[in-house]
C-alpha cells in the first residue's frame, strides 16, 4: 500500500509534462537562432545582418515580416509595391527595431515582392547583397541572389524583365520599338553634376577591391578618392561627348550616368570629343586603345559597353522636354551637331564585346539608386540590330 501513492505522483508528473510540452508547441513562432559566417552555405542571421552594416557582400536568412514603406513602417497588408521586404529570425516578428530591409532589385520583383506575392509573408527568404543603410535602417542592398527556404548555393537571377518593365516593347521593331523603349527611359530622376562623382564610386566599384573604381578605357583599377584635374586622377567621362549636341554639363543628358565613366584624365583628353570607329594609333597609357585624327577605338573589353552606351543616348533623348535630339550616324565628323558614329561600327561592336556582369550590375544600381531607368540594351542587346539594322 505505501507504494500507490508514489506511483500516482509520477503518473500526474508525467501527465503535466507531456501537457506542458503540448502547450509549449502549440505557440511554437519559427525563429533563426543559429549564427553563421555570412557566406551561401552559412548565411548571417538577420541580427547578425542588422550589426554588421559594412558595404560587404554577405547572405542573410530570415523570415518575411512585410514591407518597409519608412525607417519605422513596415506594412503588413495592402502592399504599396513590389520594391521591398522586412526580414526577421523570428516569423511573427513586430518590432521594426528586430527587421532588417532588404530593396527588391526589378529582376526578382515579380518572384519577391510583396504586392505581387503577399502571402510570401512568414516565408524563410536568404538573400545575398550588401549590408547597408535603406530607408535610414539596417538594409541589404544591391541584391544579387534571392531564394525561398534555407539557401545553399544562390541562384542565377532571372531576367531583368521578368516583370513588366518591358511590356509595351514586346512585338515590336524599327521606329516604333525605339519609339517604346523611349518611352519607357524617358523622365528619369535627374542628378547633379557634382552628385556625379559619388554616383561614379558607386555605379563603377571594382568588384574585386571595394575601394576602387574600374576605368573606362584604361581598365585600371584607381582609388575611389584619387578623382580630380591631375595626370593620373580619374575624372567623368561622356562617352557620348557633351559637344555633340552642346548639353554640356546641364541636368539630364550631362549629368545621365548611363554614358558618364570614370576615366584616367589625360586618356579622357585624349579621347576628346572623337566620334567612334576602328583604327589608328595605340593610345601610349591606355593600351588597346586607338585614335586617329577623326575617330576613337576603345580596348576590345569594353567596346559592347560603349556601344549600348550610345545606344542608350539615343533613344533617351528625343528632343522631347527641352531636350536635345540625340541620333547616331555613319559619320566621323559630327563636330557639334547631336549626332555620333559610326553606328555600323557600333552595331559590330556590340556583337563582338556581350553584354558582362558588370555591365549588369551598373545597370541595376543606376535603376534601384539613382535614376530609376535602365538601359534596355545591356538587358535585351538584341534590341540594337532590330532598331537599326
Amino acid at each position: 500500500m505505501k507504494g500507490k501513492p508514489v506511483k500516482h505522483v509520477k503518473l500526474v508528473f508525467l501527465f503535466s509534462l507531456v501537457l506542458t510540452m503540448i502547450i509549449g508547441s502549440l505557440a511554437f513562432v519559427p525563429t533563426l537562432k543559429a549564427a553563421g559566417d555570412g557566406s551561401a552555405s552559412s548565411p548571417y542571421t538577420v541580427s547578425q545582418a542588422m550589426a554588421n552594416q559594412s558595404n560587404t557582400l554577405k547572405t542573410v536568412q530570415g523570415y518575411v515580416t512585410g514591407q518597409p514603406t519608412a525607417a519605422s513602417t513596415v506594412v503588413t497588408s495592402n502592399y504599396p509595391s513590389d520594391y521591398a521586404i522586412a526580414l526577421a529570425d523570428a516569423a511573427g516578428e513586430t518590432a521594426t527595431s528586430k527587421m532588417i530591409y532588404v530593396q527588391v532589385p526589378s529582376s526578382y520583383r515579380s518572384q519577391f515582392g510583396l504586392q505581387s506575392n503577399p502571402g510570401l509573408k512568414g516565408t524563410k527568404v536568404t538573400v545575398t547583397g550588401y549590408l547597408t543603410s535603406y530607408f535610414t535602417h539596417p538594409g541589404v542592398k544591391n541584391v544579387t541572389s534571392m531564394e525561398t527556404g534555407s539557401g545553399g548555393t544562390p541562384s542565377d537571377p532571372p531576367p531583368a524583365d521578368a516583370g513588366s518593365y518591358y511590356d509595351s516593347a514586346q512585338g515590336k521593331t524599327g521606329a516604333a520599338l525605339k519609339s517604346a523603349l523611349h518611352g519607357i527611359i524617358d523622365d528619369h530622376t535627374e542628378v547633379s553634376y557634382d552628385a556625379v562623382w559619388d554616383a561614379l564610386r558607386h555605379t563603377d566599384e571594382d568588384p574585386n577591391n571595394k575601394n576602387n573604381v574600374n576605368l573606362l578605357y584604361t581598365g585600371r583599377s584607381q582609388s575611389k578618392t584619387t578623382n580630380g584635374g591631375g595626370v593620373d586622377d580619374w575624372n567623368r567621362e561622356h562617352v557620348w561627348a557633351k559637344s555633340h549636341g552642346d548639353f554640356g554639363t546641364a541636368m539630364g543628358p550631362g549629368t545621365d550616368l548611363h554614358h558618364l565613366r570614370p576615366t584616367d584624365v589625360s586618356v579622357n583628353s585624349s579621347r576628346g570629343n572623337l566620334d567612334f570607329d576602328n583604327g589608328g594609333t595605340e593610345n601610349s597609357e591606355a593600351k588597346g586603345n586607338y585614335s586617329d585624327s577623326d575617330s576613337w577605338e576603345p580596348r576590345n573589353a569594353v567596346k559592347g559597353d560603349v556601344a549600348r552606351m550610345i545606344f542608350y543616348m539615343a533613344v533617351r533623348y528625343e528632343g522631347d522636354s527641352g531636350e536635345p535630339d540625340l541620333e547616331m550616324n555613319n559619320s566621323v565628323s559630327n563636330g557639334t551637331a547631336p549626332y555620333i558614329g559610326k553606328m555600323s561600327v557600333l552595331l559590330q561592336w556590340n556583337q563582338q564585346d556581350p553584354v558582362d556582369s558588370f555591365e549588369r550590375h551598373r545597370n541595376e544600381v543606376i535603376y534601384n539608386d539613382y535614376q530609376n531607368n535602365r538601359n534596355p540594351f545591356i538587358d535585351h542587346p538584341e534590341y540594337a540590330a532590330a532598331i537599326w539594322q
